[in-house]
């Protein structure tokens, strides 16, 4: 294999030029240097760079359910910025628990110079443990309500809900129902507070028993949809809070045999690769996933880097309403009993 000193040989400069290349400081010769390194295959020792510059040349992502195609997405994101910036990703997933969520912040604070986290829950062990530890954390879809400084990247989960909720009553639905995630994390907490601020904001009705919180799972919004579905004064239209609940909740409707939109409207927060193959394509509230994840690993890595000393950065991404098939007008008959 070759070597540094054959880079250096070939290109005619230094070993030391062909080591501040390789750290992307400018040389003069960057141009001789990158046709050396190219002609001879050369790859750099990683594990000697690391032992250095005292870096693990990683960045660690935790997230609660990396089978959620938000998630997955989020972290294809993050790749694309560490892949560019020379640096491997430890993924961890907690799998909605808090113990193990406690474990993966321990293991990958011994081994990344960053995390990337998406806790599940604002007031919690692992919300406050991350943003106390002495590394650069980037919190993704969450907030910590006990220590906010941490740089984070969120999207409108107000004004996507307002989105939605607007689009449902401009069809003519009063009775909506809401699926939502727990209120104990950021998205959770900010969608069903955005559902119950429009509804009043428009004069609707807020029947409280078809606003049911589940769990972010696709088994929640099924379970949730059959509950609401068994109501005596069933909602025409219902808006789902995340992607695999909607999954859930179109199930349940399916074997119940209700029609979509005939009988009841859909609305999903978070796109799906496969909703337009849906009958009918879902309508969603769109976020810019990739991005999202991107954006996040930007800051990590610029933290990283040696920007330790500007204030937290808080970045809120905009998100827009995809009208698909999933929503029509209501039905005359909207809020009589169908029991």
């Amino acid at each position: 294999m070759a070597t540094i000193q054959d880079v250096a040989a070939a290109a005619g400069v230094s070993t030391a030029s062909v080591s501040r290349h390789l750290a992307g400081q400018p040389v003069r010769t960057a141009d001789a240097i990158a046709r050396a390194i190219d002609e001879l295959g050369y790859q750099p020792n990683i594990s000697a760079r690391n032992l250095r510059t005292g870096r693990h040349a990683a960045i660690g992502v935790i997230v609660p359910d990396v089978t959620n195609p938000f998630f997955a997405a989020l972290i294809k994101g993050v790749q694309q910025e560490a892949r560019a910036a020379g640096v491997q990703i430890l993924l961890g997933n907690s799998d909605e628990d808090p113990a193990q969520e406690n474990a993966l912040i321990g293991e990958l604070s011994q081994r990344t110079d960053g995390i990337i986290i998406a806790p599940l829950v604002e007031e919690g062990r692992s919300a406050t443990d991350v943003a106390r530890l002495r590394m650069p954390v980037v919190f993704v879809d969450r907030e910590s309500r006990e220590r906010r400084e941490v740089d984070r990247v969120m999207v409108d989960n107000l004004g996507g809900t307002r989105l939605a909720v607007e689009h449902l009553a401009a069809l003519g639905h009063t009775r909506i129902a809401f699926i939502g995630g727990p209120l104990t994390s950021t998205p959770g907490r900010q969608r069903h507070a955005g559902f119950l601020d429009t509804m009043r904001e428009h004069d609707l009705m807020v029947d409280e028993r078809l606003v049911v919180i589940a769990d972010f799972r696709e088994s929640g919004g099924h379970d949730a949809m059959h509950a609401l579905w068994r109501e005596q004064s069933r909602p025409t239209a219902v808006f789902a809070a995340n992607n695999v609940m909607t999954l859930g909740a179109l199930r349940a409707l399916d074997e119940v045999g209700a029609r979509v939109p005939d009988d009841i409207s859909v609305v999903g927060f978070d796109d799906l690769s496969f909703a337009t193959l849906l009958r009918p394509p879902l309508t969603v509230v769109r976020r810019p996933e990739v991005e999202q994840g991107a954006a996040a690993a930007r800051l990590l890595l610029d933290r990283v880097d040696g920007d330790t000393g500007s204030p937290p950065v808080s970045v809120t991404l905009a998100v827009e309403l995809v009208v698909r098939g999933s929503t029509g007008v209501a039905r005359p008959d909207d809020g009589i009993d169908r029991g």
